[in-house]
Order: C-alpha cells, then sequence, then structure tokens
C-alpha cells in the first residue's frame, strides 16, 4: 500500500495526484465546497466478506491470469461492492479506506444526473426536445444557442471543447477554475460556471449527429434542471431520487462560487449507494418497495435506445466498440444488455442484467484517463460479473 501524505501537503494544486487522492476523494469537502445531498443515516447491513471475490481468476487480454483480488490491488481500488437484489454479496475494501465516507465519483455524476433529468421531464417541468436558452437565457450566443436538452443527455452537442484532464493554463484549466478544483490565478478574473458555460466556442458541426464527450454538456444540464424546476439541484436530487431510491449513507455535490452544482463530475457517495443506484436502473427505476422512483419509459429508453451512428461517429467508439450512450449512460454493447456509468480515476458501476449482478466500484487511480487501462478494467469486470 502506497503511503499517504500528511493532511498538511495535501492542497488544492494537488489533491487529485495520487497518492494524495486516497485520502482527498473521501475528503472532498476539505478541499471544495459541497452542498450537502444528504447526511445519511447508516448501513444497517455489517460490511460484507469477501465471499466469492477469493477464488476468482481473472484472464487478461493477453491470457495471463490474475485474481480478483489482485486486480483490485494493481488497478487502486479503494472499495468494490457486489450486489443481488439489494443485498451485498461480496465486498472489498482498501486498507485505510472507509467503506462509510462517500467517495467522489466524478463522471458517474452524469449517470445521476441523467436519472434526474428523467423525474424533471415526468414532472412536466423539463422538454427534452426544447433549445437550451429556453431555461439558461444566457447561453444564447454561445455554442449551445441552437441545441437541444437531448444534446447534453445525449453528448451529441457540438462545441468547441477539448476534455483534457492535465491541462495547465487553457480552457480545460479554466474550467477547473471556475467549479473551485484548481487554485485561482491572480492575474484572471474569476468567472462562475455558468459564465464558462456561456462562453463556450461556437459549433464545428451541427449538434445531433456524433457524439462528442464534453463534461460542461452535463455542468449545463444541471443548470438547465435547476431553472426547469425551480429547485437547486442538490435539493431536487435529494428529494426526488437519493431518499426515494433508499440511499443510506452521506452524499455531497460540489459547488462553484456562487453554489452551482458540479452536475458533471461533484457528486460523492458511497460506494454501497453506488451499487443501490444500479439496481434502481436495473429494475426499471422502482425502489426495493416496488416504488415508481424513476419514470420506466425513461429507463427503458436509456437502456435500449441511443443513436447507433452517433456513436461509432464519435470520439469513444474505441471504448466500447458496439456501445451507445443514452441520457448520461453507457450500453456497453456486450451481447448481455450490460450498462455501465464510468468516473474517471477509475470509477465504474457496471450492471450485468442477464444474471443481476452489480459491480460498484471506487478507485483512486492515478492516471484520470487511460485508453489501456480502461480496457483492462472493462475486460475484469465483465468477467467478475459473469462469475456471479
Amino acid at each position: 500500500m502506497t503511503e499517504i501524505p500528511a493532511r498538511a501537503q495535501i492542497n488544492l494544486s494537488n489533491w487529485r495526484v495520487n497518492p494524495a487522492s486516497r485520502y482527498s476523494f473521501q475528503h472532498v469537502a476539505e478541499f471544495v465546497p459541497v452542498a450537502m445531498i444528504s447526511y445519511g443515516k447508516g448501513e444497517s447491513q455489517p460490511p460484507a466478506a469477501e465471499g466469492k471475490l477469493n477464488d476468482i481468476q481473472l484472464s487478461d487480454p493477453d491470457g495471463t491470469a490474475i485474481s480478483a483480488l489482485d486486480h483490485m490491488r494493481r488497478s487502486h481500488t479503494d472499495h468494490l461492492v457486489v450486489m443481488r437484489d439489494g443485498e451485498v454479496i461480496a465486498e472489498w475494501l482498501e486498507e485505510g479506506a472507509d467503506a462509510s465516507r462517500p467517495h467522489l465519483v466524478f463522471s458517474i455524476s452524469k449517470s445521476v444526473t441523467g436519472l434526474l433529468a428523467g423525474i424533471a421531464v415526468a414532472d412536466g417541468k423539463l422538454d427534452p426536445e426544447a433549445l437550451i436558452p429556453a431555461y439558461v437565457p444566457s447561453m444564447q450566443g454561445s455554442g449551445y444557442a441552437s441545441a437541444r436538452v437531448r444534446d447534453l443527455l445525449d453528448m451529441t452537442a457540438d462545441i468547441d471543447f477539448d476534455e483534457e484532464y492535465l491541462d495547465d493554463g487553457g480552457a480545460f484549466d479554466r474550467y477547473r477554475r471556475a467549479m473551485l478544483w484548481n487554485p485561482e490565478r491572480p492575474e484572471i478574473t474569476p468567472e462562475t460556471m455558468e459564465e464558462f458555460l456561456a462562453s463556450v466556442g461556437t459549433p464545428k458541426n451541427d449538434h445531433g449527429k456524433r457524439f462528442y464527450y464534453a463534461s460542461p454538456n452535463t455542468d449545463l444540464l444541471g443548470l438547465v434542471i435547476e431553472r426547469a424546476t425551480g429547485v437547486r439541484l442538490h435539493q431536487y436530487l435529494a428529494d426526488r431520487l437519493w431518499h426515494p431510491m433508499g440511499a443510506k449513507g452521506a452524499a455531497n455535490v460540489t459547488v462553484d462560487r456562487v453554489g452551482t452544482a458540479r452536475a458533471a463530475g461533484g457528486i460523492s457517495m458511497t460506494t454501497r449507494d453506488l451499487a443501490r443506484m444500479g439496481q434502481l436502473v436495473l429494475d426499471f427505476g422502482r425502489n426495493s418497495q416496488g416504488e415508481q422512483v424513476v419514470p420506466e419509459d425513461w429507463v427503458q429508453d436509456l437502456r435500449n435506445n441511443g443513436d447507433r451512428q452517433a456513436w461509432v461517429d464519435g470520439n469513444f467508439m474505441d471504448m466500447f466498440e458496439n456501445g451507445r450512450y443514452r441520457s448520461c449512460w453507457y450500453d456497453v454493447g456486450d451481447g448481455r444488455r450490460s450498462f455501465a456509468a464510468v468516473g474517471i480515476h477509475g470509477q465504474w458501476l457496471w450492471v450485468d442484467p442477464t444474471n443481476r449482478a452489480i459491480i460498484a466500484k471506487t478507485s483512486s487511480r492515478p492516471a484520470p484517463s487511460d485508453d489501456d487501462e480502461t480496457a483492462l478494467e472493462i475486460h475484469s469486470l465483465s468477467q467478475i460479473a459473469r462469475s456471479f
């Protein structure tokens, strides 16, 4: 196990750098302001045993054998939960990680926001086909002016933005400064998230044609939901999704200098609650009491639809060769109708409907994004899911 630096050595300039991230990803509120989604009520289930995880042998793409537990360690896993029908059937926790603390799940936040959008649609507050300025007038004149809400949901907004996680001084650094994730630059006037989004460049081609992954899309979707419902995102999330789905742990979301939630990547939750969200989607939006939390037609749509050609023409084709993307969720295209939510630094929610296995994995992988490590994770999680 890599030793975590002393707390006094971790600050806004290095909080996302391993090994400091092993601490900061479970203590985000010490570095970035947050709004509370839930203070939590605690788990009734004691920690589960590793169970079958002890016995699972994986095969790497090159044929090399490795145990599931050794894969956890090499992939910088902090906590892994396997759930079926609401029950935790296997669990693994890295030394030093705390299963009761919310863990930053990065872009899995997008999938949470996608579910919340479906609730807003059912409430009659949100029209996915409406143009974005109908809800957020400040986007008029930006690259989003002629895009629909659906383009935010499906990552088909064609904007001038590059997702460069290690950027220092460019547009992505400016984006992260607006969300208060990076240190301010004294020579540059601070801006809000909305001000940054309103400055995003005009489209290169046409909206709605091609999958193009850009996190600002989902941050704007969060703003759209707030303006459409008249309720701040963290409160709408708590009242309409989090508590009704049966979440038990604490959860929060980072906010900018005026309290705008980071809907694209700022949510922290426990790994068990992440698994519960997977159970909710597996059960077509119904909680354990059979109550409809997310509209069934919305969940049916996100699991069964999505523009295949937009995916083929997009920039994530190598990730899921036979996949699709709909309402902030991935169809992995494995022939088992498996679906997933994914975040940088190794955050995963993998659901295999064939055997009703749900795998939730929170991690502090050093690289934010690495194609080879992502491919290895997909290969490994699919094997683990099939083993249950």
